[in-house]
Parts: C-alpha cells; structure tokens; sequence
C-alpha cells in the first residue's frame, strides 16, 4: 500500500478532512476536527502513525516488528507503522478504521450521530 492509497483510504471514512497543520511534508487526517493518522510525505520508507489504545498498542509491538511507538508523539497510545511486506492491505486498513473508531467514539454524542448517520 503506498501513501496514496492510505490517504484515499483514510478519506472514504465518513467525515474525515485532511491538512497540513504542521508543515508541508506531514499530512494530517481528522474526523471533526480530532487527529485520527498522520501520515509524513518526506520519509524514505512508507508509514502512518495510527491512534491506538494502550493495551492493544502493546500487543500489537510485541508481535509485529513494523509498529513501532510513533515518532510524533511521546504518548503510548500512537504508533508508527511501517509500510513492507509483513504488513498486509487488510491489517493495515484494520488498523486505520481502529484509529478512526477510537476518535468517532470519544466525540460528544452529538458529533458521533451526525458521523454514524
């Protein structure tokens, strides 16, 4: 999956923007306004840093040598993956809907019900 197909997946989430609040290299993906990945366009290889909860985050480290604690942020509930081979289009967009779930579910009610329609 390269950085193009992360973003057009990113994007045909319901509700979600993109920006580049930071600079010009590191794309940034909300729903309603809160950051849910953020993918750096000036890497050499392939990754997006992903919103996980912590206990998962922990399993998912331990198993698979291509998420790693995102650089971006020094809370252990963001981590960094890596896009190879070991890392399938599956995983990967299971992840990302996770990241996307976790940030949808802690916008007030409100919010939430104009996303889930």
């Amino acid at each position: 999956m390269n950085i193009e197909e992360l973003r057009e997946y990113c994007l045909s989430l319901k509700g979600v923007t993109e920006s580049f609040p930071f600079d010009e290299v590191t794309l940034v993906l909300k729903v309603q306004g809160k950051m849910f990945a953020l993918i750096p366009l000036d890497n050499v290889e392939t990754q997006i840093a992903l919103k996980c909860d912590p206990e998962r985050a922990i399993i998912l480290r331990e198993e698979y040598s291509a998420i790693v604690p995102a650089w971006h942020f020094n809370k252990k509930h963001w981590n960094s993956v890596f896009i190879h081979p070991s890392i399938s289009k599956d995983f990967l967009c299971e992840l990302i809907k996770h990241s996307y779930t976790l940030v949808v579910n802690g916008l007030p009610r409100k919010l939430r019900e104009e996303i889930n329609g």
